[in-house]
């Protein structure tokens, strides 16, 4: 059942923003600020007061995730495929799942199907001699995993298609999103049953590989999260003295807005980042973590408020980069971070779109390491605007606009095609 909730409306002061870059940013950063301070103020509360909820609430979090770490329980939420395309998850799970922001889903495909995907892009990138005409990394942001390559920046190969397109992942992505607040005041946000099949890379890591990882960060965006008046909207609680009615699963204001465009930032809006496991993984060998505290997103957007950041700092946070998350900022937080449990290939992997996440370094990989990338990306105003775009691409055989303009698969005869779409493939990409 689609769950409700009634917007705020509060009457205090209106922020400044800016739905592009300004010119001046520095100047608006320190505008947005003081208007933020100014706001809460205004509420009745004060800035220190506002966080004070946001940390106790986070503190808590954090402390029942590292004494469960300690005890040795499982920090992640399991559920089998088969219980949810039955109807049959246990509220138990589901009340972790909400409470984590995050999920491994046992057998979303049949072991041999994953295995045969993945045999299928190896003879895809090497048939088509992607080997030889690699041109190295194009964008900062997996720079620091020092892949040759590891994530790979192919998006149209069969395997993909078949994998996005699939009733067993839309039946996933569909309990995913019912997971969140999807209308509102006679809103309807997004629709919970209808994917947009966002085209994402994949990462292939071989055995005896070294990887340095990446660093806590998340993806949903970066400066804009504060200037742009959609998403001062998504944060209204933050903002306006009614911060315990924060939802990090409330929708509203999500799907209609833009952001700041850059080749490290998703276009899209997804209720869960995912990956769709091509091999076996062991739990130490290089794997995803996350800080499984949805909330930890509003501790994030008031940090840069509190009075020993700099009036034009951020935190660290920059424009066309990911938006980190630091000891020197947020050190309270990184206690919590928790690596996924041995993954079996055929299994996914979801975390939600707010959540801290991480990939641990490795030496010596043993085994492969192999992903492909796929979220819940339901269909809404904003991912129908860039699915006009994906539909462009994908007819090209070109790199997405979200990532670097690389167009490896230009020439390539056989990527997936139009005639390769079912009527999953085709809603996901608006052609019905």
């Amino acid at each position: 059942m689609t769950k409700t909730s009634a917007l705020n409306t509060d009457g205090l002061p209106p922020l400044p923003h800016w739905d592009s870059v300004p010119d001046d940013l520095p100047s608006a950063i320190r505008a947005v600020k003081a208007a933020l301070r100014a706001r809460i103020a205004a509420s009745g509360r004060s800035v220190e007061e506002v966080f004070a909820v946001i940390e106790r609430r986070v503190r808590d979090r954090v402390e029942e995730i590292v004494a469960a770490k300690r005890r040795g329980e499982p920090i992640w939420p399991e559920v089998d495929y088969a219980d949810i395309a039955a109807g049959t998850v246990a509220p138990a799970v589901l009340s972790q799942l909400h409470r984590r922001g995050c999920l491994v889903v046992r057998g979303n495909f049949p072991r041999e199907q994953a295995l045969a995907w993945d045999q299928g892009i190896v003879d895809y990138i090497e048939g088509n001699q992607f080997f030889e005409n690699y041109r190295g990394l194009a964008d900062d942001f997996f720079d620091s995993v020092g892949s040759k390559p590891e994530i790979y920046p192919i998006y149209w190969s069969p395997p993909q298609l078949q994998a996005r397109q699939s009733d067993r992942m839309a039946r996933v992505q569909a309990f995913l999103n019912d997971q969140w607040i999807s209308e509102s005041d006679g809103v309807r946000w997004f629709d919970p049953d209808r994917d947009s099949l966002y085209p994402d890379r994949i990462r292939r890591r071989p055995p005896g590989a070294d990887s340095k990882g990446l660093g806590p960060h998340l993806d949903p965006g970066t400066v804009d999260l504060w200037l742009i008046q959609g998403y001062q909207q998504v944060f209204r609680h933050l903002f306006d003295g009614t911060v315990e009615r924060y939802d990090p699963w409330d929708a509203a204001h999500r799907t209609t807005g833009s952001q700041y465009a850059g080749s490290t930032m998703c276009s899209a809006f997804r209720t869960f980042q995912g990956w769709t496991a091509l091999c076996d993984m062991a739990h130490d060998q290089g794997v995803l973590h996350t800080v499984p505290i949805p909330e930890a997103m509003g501790y994030l957007m008031l940090r840069p408020l509190l009075a020993d950041v700099p009036p034009d700092g951020m935190c660290g946070v920059r424009v066309n980069q990911a938006f980190p998350v630091t000891r020197e900022w947020h050190e309270p937080l990184l206690p919590a971070l928790s690596g996924v449990p041995d993954i079996q290939a055929g299994d996914t992997v979801w975390w939600h779109c707010d959540m801290i996440h991480s990939v641990a370094p490795v030496t010596d990989q043993q085994g492969w390491g192999n992903v492909m990338y796929i979220p819940a990306a339901p269909w809404c105003p904003r991912n129908e605007r860039y699915a006009e775009q994906v539909r462009a691409a994908f007819l090209a055989g070109t790199s997405p606009s979200d990532f670097p303009a690389e167009h490896y698969e230009r020439d390539w005869d056989n990527r997936a095609r139009v005639t390769d779409l079912n009527a999953t493939g085709r809603r996901g990409l608006g052609l019905d």
